[in-house]
């Protein structure tokens, strides 16, 4: 009795015959053409997406009490920070007993901070 791998591999194995398709030989003027593939024939130059001129949405100018308050915001712990405020997101989570941090409380209710979370208008 023959092996079964060796009837296998002669049965599954392939062939690469020669169908006329070559692999296509570049040249450096060739890449440079296909560079400006998307514009050939127009005027029009799409501007840089990634480019930032200024400061961009993302770095704000905050403070340490603001960072405090982001890192209470970015801490699922203490449930969903959506549609609503911190001071009733400590809140909820005081009643919850989740325990969240008697620093925060003394920060929403003593300092000029911004009551919504860092999510809020951003999804």
């Amino acid at each position: 009795m023959a092996t079964a791998s060796s009837n296998i591999k002669g049965f599954y194995r392939q062939k690469k015959k020669e169908s006329g398709i070559r692999k296509p030989t570049s040249t450096k003027s060739d890449k440079s053409s296909l560079l400006h593939a998307a514009t050939l024939g127009s005027d029009f130059t799409p501007p840089s997406a990634l480019v930032s001129h200024g400061s961009p949405d993302l770095k704000d100018d905050y403070d340490k009490n603001e960072d405090v308050l982001r890192q209470f915001d970015m801490n699922s712990a203490y449930g969903p920070c959506l549609g609503m405020s911190r001071l009733a997101r400590w809140e909820r989570a005081q009643r919850l007993g989740l325990n969240p941090p008697k620093e925060i409380e003394d920060l929403l209710k003593g300092t000029k901070v911004r009551s919504e979370c860092l999510w809020d208008g951003c999804i």
